[in-house]
């Protein structure tokens, strides 16, 4: 076996040559002095100091010289890459001294001004201020505030409201059902179940307002939440008409929007309530009278909620004789308030958390 070639000319070894080595410096050199940022000087390291620059994979090649060729080898790309590292050192802090002064300049604080003492003032959410603002209205015609649970019986929720078995609102697609699924448990698609709950605790006469959050399972979008705000209202009494709700509907809508907003009623159908109606809101706008309007599309209404005479049925699941007592029940949507009264126009900006939305209403005494 012969032994090692120690005759052997590490030139032959194309990037230990010392004209490539000096090559790699002085790329590497005009490079790190013309990065103009930290960003950019990190992608200079890594092209030419990283473990696959010209001088990291020279470097590998010295494993493969004979001994007597490995010191002078090891000794030139050593210098080489100290120099390449020197000027990236010397580089990085003139890089980080501009960007500190930078960051003084454009980042200075004027401590001496008024201003800089100034602190924002908090407040409450623009949903929440206007849901307090129709129970306070409710409240001062005086009807009481009856709350119940958002995780609700299933029973509550459609069977007490004369909701059939098949009906499109007890499927999946439209109810959030609690595992198991054959539980009885659902997050609530409305706040009527408070209505039934306090007939039954409370008895009757009763005039309450249900405030709070319902679930459905709607699509995020500019007008649709699958978690929004109600406020239901329900009286029963003995000689409740139609004319007791408009009366009702007519003084909330002109002390929420304004003298000479009124409402209408439109014959539509809900399991609890009949007869039942879409009330509509005359438009706050042009009070009717502009045929472009683009808030009501020129038909002087906007739809509100819905409303109706409580359904027999209901009256007696809930224990009331129907024949001594009747009553009415109405709902409307907390963030669909909100807009009508302030001209906000998506419903994604109530619940993004945004200060700037929040801010720009401020606080309604």
């Amino acid at each position: 076996m012969s032994g090692p070639n120690t005759n052997y000319d590490p030139v032959e070894v194309a990037a230990l040559a010392p004209e490539v080595v000096e090559s790699n410096v002085t790329a590497a050199l005009a490079a790190i002095a013309a990065a103009s940022s930290l960003e950019e000087l990190k992608d200079v390291r890594t092209a030419h100091a990283g473990d696959k620059s010209p001088l990291a994979l020279a470097n590998r090649e010295i494993g493969a010289l004979p001994p007597s060729a490995k010191a002078e080898a090891g000794k030139r790309v050593g210098q080489a890459r100290g120099r390449v590292g020197a000027a990236l050192k010397t580089r990085q802090g003139e890089l980080e001294a501009e960007r500190d002064e930078r960051i003084l300049t454009e980042e200075a604080v004027d401590v001496t001004t008024a201003t800089a003492l100034r602190r924002p003032v908090g407040g409450r959410h623009p949903v929440e201020l206007m849901q307090q603002l129709m129970v306070d209205l409710m409240v001062g015609m005086g009807w009481e505030v009856a709350e119940g649970p958002e995780v609700e019986a299933e029973w509550f929720v459609f069977d007490a409201l004369n909701f059939d078995e098949d009906h499109p609102a007890r499927q999946m697609q439209d109810t959030f059902y609690l595992d198991p699924a054959d539980g009885g448990l659902v997050m609530r698609t409305h706040t009527s179940p408070v209505q039934a709950r306090s007939m039954l605790d409370r008895g009757v006469p009763l005039y309450i307002v249900a405030p709070g959050k319902a679930y459905r399972t709607d699509e995020l979008d500019a007008t649709h939440l699958p978690v929004f705000h109600q406020m239901e209202g329900l009286a029963v009494d003995k000689g409740i008409t139609m004319a007791h709700l408009k009366g009702t509907l007519d003084h909330l809508a002109t002390q929420l929007f304004g003298e000479g907003i009124t409402t209408r009623l439109r014959p539509n159908y809900f399991p609890f309530t009949e007869p039942s109606a879409e009330m509509d809101l005359r438009c706050f706008v042009c009070r009717g009278e502009d045929a472009a309007c683009r808030t009501c599309g020129g038909t002087g209404w906007i739809e509100w909620g819905g409303c109706g005479m409580v359904n027999e049925n209901v009256l007696r699941a809930c224990g009331v004789d129907p024949a001594e007592y009747s009553g009415f029940a109405f709902g409307m949507g907390v963030e669909r308030a909100l807009m009508f009264r302030t001209g906000a126009s998506d419903m994604r900006e109530m619940i993004e958390g945004d200060v700037r939305f929040d801010a720009q209403f401020g606080l309604e005494v």
